[in-house]
């Protein structure tokens, strides 16, 4: 009968032993993604771009690439300045050259890993025979991976695309956006 009140002690500081070093685990573990999870102050990013460009009911693909600077204000809100050229040899040669800016907000505390959505409004201008300027929107997001403190990879930005060039009936091309491509990260917030 001695046998098992001994083993019942001896259980007790086992368990408070594993809960210890649970809970060091635990915390050497979170300590690394709260680094992680810093604002930056500025970002670059640059990438290839997918543009499904929808038109009287025919589409066409362009390909291209965009650059962004994005300033972030505070931990989930930043302004962006977007670039991206575009263009196709489709059936016929043709490029869009887009310029736009807005807000983004992002949705941070998520690890390495920051989704967000933005709505960026501006122009674009047509590169063909009789270049034409036209008001350009995008609403979309994406998610940047975070691979170090100024590195990030985005494997993923989906937009709708919307642009008003004259096309002699609705003046409307609702197009789709993908990209993917690297972002610099500068600074902490």
């Amino acid at each position: 009968m001695e046998r098992p009140r001994l083993w019942r002690k001896k259980l007790v500081p086992l368990s408070l032993v594993r809960i210890l070093t649970a809970l060091l685990a635990i915390c050497a573990i979170a300590l690394p993604t709260k680094g992680q999870d810093e604002t930056p102050k500025l970002e670059l990013y640059g990438g290839y771009d997918y543009v499904r460009v929808s038109d009287l009911g025919l589409s066409y693909n362009f390909n291209g690439g965009s650059g962004q600077f994005a300033y972030n204000a505070n931990r989930w809100l930043g302004i962006v300045g977007d670039f991206g050229g575009y263009y196709t040899s489709d059936g016929f040669h043709a490029g869009v050259l887009s310029y736009m800016g807005g807000p983004r907000v992002n949705l941070r505390g998520h690890g390495r890993m920051t989704p967000f959505a933005q709505i960026l409004l501006g122009a674009a201008r047509s590169i063909d025979n009789s270049p034409l300027n036209a008001f350009a929107m995008t609403v979309g997001g994406g998610v940047d991976f975070k691979i170090s403190q100024h590195f990030a990879i985005r494997p993923v930005q989906a937009e709708y695309f919307l642009t008003k060039f004259s096309d002699g009936a609705s003046d409307r091309q609702n197009n789709f956006r993908f990209g993917a491509g690297v972002v610099f990260q500068f600074g902490t917030r």
